[in-house]
């Protein structure tokens, strides 16, 4: 009998699932003797190429479709349930069945419709995956938040945010039993109606406006976050087809792999790292880099591109993202998901035994991640507990990405980049909106490895950019202003510790004073106070350096999916190497300046609109614990009160100054203290609380403490009237000369730890 074709034989494999090892394929084909030795190549060849990935001794289609795919609806079966296939399918056999479960909010969907859905693989069904609608395509409605005002005909929606002041009209029939006061979703469903004004429906009930649930969607429209796309930027989305391979170098064959949080759902960088084989670099590594080719996708001057610019970046917030890009690009074709293949910039770097770089190159390539993979299961891997997942990748990735790490380690403590250390809070809340609790995240080796690896890539992307003598953004971080340096001394001798002055500063002067600091009650202090002391870093198309990375030249390259810079440099690169026509253009390049300041400005503005998030869910969280004392210590002083950074939560709350003791306090701007005027008690930075939360408010995010305990010491409360514990009245004047021989002195009282 004759060798089958490939054609036959992927058609077989992919029609028979559970008969692919080769005896069977071979028995279907009537493959015998010699004739093995020719199907056995046959096999080979379609596994080099990508059609096949052998697993244990069978071959199946190594494609899976991405967790987020442009499906059309196929129609109900007789039982009324809904499927879907998906519209790109990589693998060479019949598509997978998918199950479309609707929720109650969403549209009727009929027979042909596309829609934008998010999959779920499942085990032991009739059916491949489960998929929850996105939104359809093709209609993207207005939404509006506000609060809803219930009338006899049905109600109204005043939006929340202040710069829309128009009102839409709700049907009794759309209100989805949404009370008066409430505060809801809702999307357009018609012209205006008989009152003039547009109608809408209401998709999601966010109950009270000082609930959890509401909280991040308020900071969102309060700080004018766009988290709508317009119709013609979710069309060009929409119309995207995956990228060729065309010209791309083919690394398909390398096995990269992507290492994110365990929640996340895009994946902008994946990465691989095998030894040296160049006998001049022994033990030497070679570290490949790659990060999704937003700018296939997203071209100068379009609606997406102008979009893009407009958002300058995603904002996250514990329930929920904004993203710079719509999902179709987001979470679909710029994301490199496991087992689909996806269009990249790719970056070569060869480093020495070291961790110094000796060369890199850049090319734009097209991989197939191996494994979608998170920090901490990477983390247990290389601790020696993989998972049935990682052990069949610890040889081919993780060991080597670990022994590159180790390398890399050696150069980072040589070049003494600023080393703080404050973690990082993590709030997880219920499917209500509740906060279930408030911890923080865990950092793991594998997070410091991804972030070494990319900060490596950002420095490549610079340094290419600037030999070929190219226009793009950096990231600057100038050195600290010589008032925030004095003010950072003064809190360093409170604690006993010094920072030289006289000298140029550099990092490894404010690592010493951290390293002093570390393992001390004056750790966490002396960590914010050094953060505080820094300037913000932001965007430039002129290079200043970066001075907490100990950097000459730095530009974000790594994340193109949510930071508009990212792309900006994408573009870069792409015209410096002469790859295509999408690259930058002249009109970009004029607005460079413009765009650096209106980029710096929208990440504020998310920085801003996160950590507002992060306080209402805090005082949300404290609400339930009005009455209780909790531990801290003292983070901040100004003329109105103390702020406390809570041990357990990490919440920032106020101690307003009537709250402190039986006295009148002085404030000193330039020793950031506080003296009693009776007693003498200095309060001053990084002293430990007790406190009692006397209030919580979700709305403001605001938190309100009652000293109980200074050092281990109770405070009396203050009494009516301005009165001392004596009964007389304060005595501001005592304070004032005391305070003023102490300045005379240069002297600090403070308890050292």
């Amino acid at each position: 009998m004759p060798m089958p074709s490939r054609e036959e034989v992927l058609e077989w494999i992919s029609e028979n699932p559970t008969l692919t090892s080769k005896r069977d394929i071979a028995k279907a084909f009537g493959i015998k003797g010699a004739a093995r030795i020719d199907l056995k190549r046959l096999l080979k060849e379609l596994e080099a190429e990508g059609h096949l990935q052998k697993r244990r001794k069978t071959y199946r289609d190594p494609d899976k479709l991405p967790p987020v795919s442009v499906l059309q609806i196929a129609g109900p079966n007789e039982d009324g349930d809904l499927f879907a296939r998906p519209l790109e399918w990589h693998g060479e056999g019949e598509a997978p069945t998918i199950l479309v479960i609707p929720r109650a909010s969403d549209p009727a969907l009929g027979q042909g419709d596309r829609i934008l859905g998010r999959l779920t693989e499942v085990a032991d069904e009739g059916y491949q995956y489960e998929a929850r609608l996105i939104r359809r395509i093709g209609t993207n409605p207005r939404r509006v938040l506000g609060i809803f005002r219930k009338t006899a005909e049905g109600g109204r929606i005043v939006p929340i945010d202040k710069g829309d002041g128009k009102e839409w009209s709700v049907a009794s029939d759309q209100s989805a039993g949404a009370k008066d006061g409430e505060l809801v979703e809702a999307e357009q469903s018609g012209p205006r109606g008989r009152l003039g004004l547009p109608r809408a429906r209401i998709v999601g009930r966010l109950g009270d406006p000082s609930a959890p649930k509401s909280v991040s969607l308020i900071a969102i429209h309060q700080h004018g976050i766009p988290d709508t796309f317009p119709d013609e930027v979710v069309s060009e989305a929409d119309n995207a087809k995956p990228a060729p391979l065309g010209v791309r170098e083919d690394l398909r064959d390398m096995p990269f792999v992507t290492i994110d949080p365990a929640d996340a759902r895009d994946h902008d960088d994946a990465c691989w790292a095998h030894v040296d084989d160049d006998p001049q670099n022994a033990g030497g590594h070679v570290l490949w880099v790659a990060i999704a080719d937003v700018a296939q996708y997203v071209t100068a001057d379009t609606a997406l591109d102008r979009e893009a610019r407009k958002r300058g970046n995603s904002s996250y917030f514990p329930d929920r993202v904004v993203p710079m890009l719509p999902d179709r690009l987001s979470g679909d074709l710029c994301s490199l998901h496991e087992g689909v293949p996806r269009a990249v910039i790719a970056l070569r770097i060869q480093i020495d035994a070291d961790g110094k770089k000796i060369g890199h190159r850049f090319c734009r390539a097209m991989i197939r991640s191996v494994a979608s993979l998170n920090y901490g299961e990477v983390q247990q891997a290389q601790d020696g507990h993989p998972n049935k997942r990682c052990a069949t990748l610890m040889d081919s990735v993780i060991t080597p990405l670990y022994a590159a790490y180790a390398a890399l380690t050696k150069a980072r403590e040589a070049r003494q980049p600023l080393a703080l250390d404050l973690p990082e809070r993590k709030i997880e809340l219920s499917d209500k909106g509740d906060v279930l609790s408030v911890n923080f995240r865990d950092r793991f080796d594998a997070h410091k490895l991804i972030e070494e690896f990319m900060v490596l890539a950002n420095v490549c992307a610079a340094e290419t950019l600037i030999a070929k003598k190219s226009p793009l953004l950096f990231r600057v971080h100038e050195e600290p202003s010589p008032e925030k340096l004095n003010a950072l001394r003064d809190t360093a001798q409170a604690a006993g510790l010094t920072l030289a002055k006289g000298q140029v500063l550099q990092t490894r002067h404010l690592n010493q004073l951290l390293d002093a600091a570390a393992g001390t009650e004056q750790a966490e202090l002396i960590n914010l106070s050094t953060l505080r002391s820094m300037t913000q870093a932001y965007y430039a198309p002129q290079n200043f350096g970066h001075f907490g990375l100990a950097l000459r030249a730095y530009a974000h390259f790594t994340s193109p999916i949510r930071r508009y810079a990212d792309l900006i440099v994408h573009r870069a690169l792409i015209t410096a190497h002469g790859w295509g026509n999408d690259g930058l253009t002249p009109e970009s390049i004029e607005r460079l300046e413009n765009t650096a300041t209106h980029i710096s400005d929208t990440e504020r503005r998310s920085m801003l609109a996160e950590r507002d998030t992060t306080d209402r869910y805090l005082a949300a969280y404290m609400s339930e614990r009005i009455g209780n004392e909790f531990t801290g210590r003292i983070s901040g002083i100004a003329r109105f009160g103390v702020f406390v950074k809570l041990d357990e939560t990490g919440a920032d709350g106020l101690i307003p100054m009537r709250e402190l003791g039986r006295e009148y306090f002085h404030f000193d701007a330039e020793t950031n203290m506080l003296t009693g005027s009776d007693t003498g008690i200095v309060i001053g930075l990084g002293q430990r609380v007790t406190a009692r939360l006397t209030e919580a408010a979700p709305v403001t995010g605001g938190i309100a403490l009652e000293l109980i305990s200074l050092d281990g010491e109770v405070v009396k409360r203050a009494g009516r009237g301005g009165k001392n514990r004596r009964g007389g009245p304060v005595r501001r004047k005592a304070a004032k000369a005391k305070h003023k021989a102490a300045k005379t002195k240069r002297k600090v009282t403070r308890r050292r730890s």
